[in-house]
Formats: C-alpha cells, structure tokens, sequence
C-alpha cells in the first residue's frame, strides 16, 4: 500500500501506525444447534481474551450455510466435525471417517489443500448417532454397548425406539447398525417421528410414550443425562467419528499461530460427558450459551 506524503515524518508515521493497528477482526461463526452455540461462544472468548479483535457471528445457520461462509472468507473460524468431511467430499463409504485419528488426518489434508482451511486437533468426544436407552432395562446387561442388543432382542427383551424417518431409513444409521450388529427390529419395535428433532425422540424414550424405551440421539446430547437415558456404545465402529474441531482460514491462522495451542488446550478437555453436561445447561436448564462458555473456560482456569 503506498501513501501520499502529508506532512512531517512524524504524521506519516502516525498513519502507518493506524493503518497496522486497524487488523480486520477475527470472525467466529457456528452452526445454529446448541452445541454449535456453546463452541463457537468458547471460541470466541478465548481469542478476546489473548486480546485478539473478535465479531462473532454465532448461530448463523446450518452445516451448509457455514461451511459456505468460511470457504467464502466471509467468516475466519467456527466449530466443525470430523464426520462431515465425507459429506464435504463425497466420500461417505471410505473407513477412514469411522476411526477418530484416520478422519481427522483425512479432512486435514484434504481441506488444507482444496480451500486453505486448517483444522486444528479435535476434542475426545464423539458426536454421531447413537442409540440410546432407559437406564435399568430389565435384562439388559450393565456394559450397555451394541454388542449386546442383539443378544437381548434374541432372548424377548422389550425394546421399542423412538427415531426420525431419517434415522430409520438412511443406510447410514439404523440399517448401518442393525448390519454390524445383527440385529433386526420390527414396525412394531419402532414409533418414527416426524422431523429430525433428537429432543423429542429422547423425551419419547424417558416418558414411556407408547412403550417407548430407546431412543435415536447424538454423542453428546445434554438431555441424555438429565432423562436418564444411557448411549450404547458402538464397539464396532458402524457410525462415522463425529469429533468436535475447530476450523480456521489458513491466512487467520498464519497471522495469528496463537490461536493453535490456545484453542488445542481448551478442546483437549472437552470430553463426552463434559460436553452432554455444558449442553444440558443450556438446553434442559436454559442458560445462556455465552454464559455457560465462559463459566466452564475459568472453571478450568482456561480464561483470565
């Protein structure tokens, strides 16, 4: 950038010197659900908190809509899942998505070099599609793990779940399971709802709603604990690994490398029952997103 001369030495000075503190501020997006709030808040705070100008852009929209803003530029960061990369690249049959370490390196490579996106290390958790049931069904071994449903369906143990169309019908959910599992349910071992809603199929399981005992849900859904519900445990890997990352523009983070470690450091401690337990606070209890953000980040003397 070239400028005109205006004056003493001293005044160009002082206009270059604006010109360098006037740094575009970093902009944080997330999707629209609750979980996407509560990230994309941690986010948000953490890079103020380094001193770092921030706009936040929170709850713009669906995976779509985001995923579009920020190869677009037209936000710099926001929370992603691993899992997705198979839906971004069309490649939702390669096994790599199923295994937590594999996926990531996938979409790490493969997004740095289609669109200058850096994805920074994920949490531990896993938000895919579970299965989820009452806790203390009669018969039903402690371990709660899908290796042993079949098992228990063989030997006449009630089971009705509550899902979406979706689930229902997309070889990649309950088909997905019941082949990796060997197991079958019957129509009338299903109530399908309409909608992809996970808090009504969850409530449907916890209140009994037409013999309803299980449940279609998330990884980390706040409601599972606070229903009493339990997530079978996918052993065998039928779902794709949904891990929870930060992305960010490759330029951002070149100007900025302290975002890596910060946001590294934070997602290290987002486990999966830590995450159901900050969603539950917002959506069971109500609080805000931001406030909950923020508690959680100097509760672990992540914030100063």
């Amino acid at each position: 950038m070239r400028l005109r001369a205006i004056g003493t030495s001293a005044s160009v000075l002082l206009l270059w010197t604006s010109v360098a503190l006037a740094a575009p501020a970093i902009v944080v997006g997330s999707k629209i659900d609750t979980e996407g709030a509560l990230l994309g808040n941690m986010i948000a705070a953490a890079l103020e908190a380094r001193g770092l100008a921030v706009q936040r852009r929170i709850q713009l929209g669906p995976t779509t809509i985001v995923r579009a803003a920020i190869i677009a530029g037209q936000i710099d960061i926001y929370p992603e899942y691993t899992g997705n990369g198979a839906l971004f690249f069309h490649s939702e049959s390669d096994p790599a998505w199923k295994n937590a370490v594999s996926g990531h390196a996938k979409i790490r490579a493969l997004d740095r070099a289609e669109h200058r996106l850096a994805w920074l290390a994920p949490a531990p958790a896993n938000n895919t599609w579970v299965i989820a049931i009452r806790k203390g069904l009669p018969g039903f071994p402690e371990r709660r793990c899908l290796a042993d449903l079949a098992a228990y369906l063989a030997g006449g143990g009630r089971f009705k779940l509550a899902a979406s169309a979706e689930f229902v019908e997309s070889p990649a959910a309950l088909p997905a399971f019941e082949a990796t599992y060997g197991f079958q349910l019957r129509a009338g071992q299903l109530l399908t709802l309409s909608g992809g809603n996970t808090a009504a199929t969850l409530r449907a399981a916890a209140e009994g709603t037409s013999g309803v005992n299980a449940a279609m849900a998330y990884g980390t859904d706040g409601e599972l604990a606070a229903l009493g519900l339990s997530a079978l445990c996918d052993d065998k890997g039928a779902q794709i690994v949904y891990a929870p990352t930060p992305v960010v523009r490759a330029a951002v983070l070149a100007r900025h490398p302290e975002i890596e470690p910060l946001l590294d450091r934070i997602f290290a401690t987002l486990t999966l029952e830590t995450l159901q337990t900050l969603n539950a606070a917002i959506a069971v209890e109500g609080e805000d997103p931001n406030t909950v953000a923020i508690a959680y980040l100097k509760s672990k003397h992540l914030l100063p």
